[in-house]
């Protein structure tokens, strides 16, 4: 008998994702992280978020085996730094200094969106895959066919940050604050794993926020009209307005994921009359919620605790989740229980003098950011022997499948 003909591999990069399937991305995308999606990242393309005019090009690796959809990663060329969070704009001064074209770059990451999440998008069931490898084979090989000085791999997750330092890759550390749910009954119960000092701050702001002459209404993306959408997008772009900042998420965007995604994007809008003065804007698997947006015309006491940190925890906890990630940055978050815990970002630089520097600088930004992360939990705020929120993800509790519908807590 003959050997067994050998899979046929074959990679290509794409510069829009509309000739890809979206149910064979989603396929290998899977179900862990709303943000890798067809649907979300397809939207960011379509809606002019993600593009040439903005900055980020798409040019998406895909991997075949044998005709099907093995393998894919997000990735776009960039001529800036926006809208990454993880900041490199002091080694894109040392190349200009140098004399040296640091833009365009590569950059595997979910624009405009600091959550960490797979980026090598594979099925995870088969082990033994090549396609992992493969994918990084084919992005760094693209990065030097095209001349292009680094790749970039932001937020990434455990499994990809350990693969990517194995291919050489330097591993960059941050911080963000999560907050993560060991099975809280309620949010009183919630409450009880505080000092007593933190407890009454905490139930004070809640009552500066319920005292505002506002209704807060707690939609998913189906129950979401298209006034409502023309509302929580003005309320989006006032923040960057106030902060000299670009919106790049357009009100086609918000639109299109909301009714794409359904029960997986969730709006909270504080109306007060008729007008609609502050809104948040979130996510959700089957197991976490992820904060992105906020924005307000109106300032009353407390209300961004409330609707950002507060009733996002209440729906956790009512819906099971496991975790909320309410975004970047923000120390203020760890007195509301929210625990500083480490990201993760990988990156390929072409120029070896250049890599040997910022290899040391990042082995002492990684001790600064340890040590940071070891302060900020001296300020816990829970009491000695309370179940507090732990600073590392829980088991899954839920079967993933459909996010069950909410009330408005």
């Amino acid at each position: 008998m003959g050997e067994a003909p050998r899979p046929r591999y074959r990679s290509e990069i794409v510069g829009s994702l509309e000739s890809v399937d979206a149910a064979a991305w989603n396929r290998i995308a899977g179900e862990r992280n709303p943000f890798v999606r067809h649907e979300f990242l397809s939207a960011l393309e379509t809606h002019g978020c993600a593009c040439d005019e903005t900055g980020w090009s798409p040019c998406h690796v895909l991997l075949y085996e044998d005709e099907q959809l093995l393998g894919a990663v997000p990735m776009y060329a960039k001529s800036h730094s926006y809208g990454e969070f993880v900041f490199d704009w002091g080694w894109a001064d040392a190349y200009a200094r140098a004399g040296l074209e640091y833009y365009p770059k590569l950059v595997v990451s979910i624009p405009f969106t600091p959550a960490a999440g797979p980026r090598l998008l594979y099925e995870r069931s088969r082990p033994d895959s090549l396609a992992p490898d493969l994918l990084v084979e084919t992005a760094v090989a693209f990065a030097r066919e095209a001349d292009i000085a680094t790749l970039h791999w932001l937020f990434t997750d455990d499994d990809d940050s350990e693969r990517l330092s194995r291919r050489g890759h330097l591993i960059r550390s941050g911080c963000q604050f999560h907050w993560r749910n060991p099975g809280f009954r309620d949010f009183q119960d919630y409450l009880d794993a505080f000092t007593s000092k933190r407890r009454k701050a905490i139930r004070r702001e809640r009552r500066e926020a319920r005292a505002a002459p506002v209704e807060v209404e707690v939609r998913h993306g189906t129950e979401m009209q298209e006034e409502h959408w023309a509302a929580y997008h003005a309320l989006y772009a006032s923040t960057y307005e106030r902060k000299y900042g670009y919106p790049f998420l357009t009100r086609e965007f918000f639109s299109a994921v909301g009714g794409s995604m359904g029960d997986g994007v969730i709006v909270m809008l504080a109306r007060r009359g008729s007008r609609y003065i502050a809104g948040a804007h979130l996510f959700r698997d089957a197991s976490m919620l992820y904060g992105r947006n906020w924005g307000c015309f109106e300032f009353h006491p407390s209300l961004h605790f409330e609707m950002c940190y507060y009733r996002a925890i209440e729906y956790c906890i009512d819906q099971g989740l496991d975790g909320f990630e309410a975004g970047a940055q923000g120390e203020h978050k760890i007195l509301r229980g929210f625990m500083p815990v480490l990201t993760r970002s990988a990156h390929w630089v072409r120029h070896d003098a250049f890599r040997e520097a910022i290899e040391q600088f990042l082995v002492r930004e990684e001790r600064g950011v340890r040590a940071y992360i070891q302060e900020m939990k001296r300020h816990a705020p829970f009491r000695s022997g309370a179940r507090e929120p732990f600073s590392t993800p829980m088991p899954a509790r839920r079967t993933p499948g459909a996010p069950p519908r909410a009330v408005d807590p």
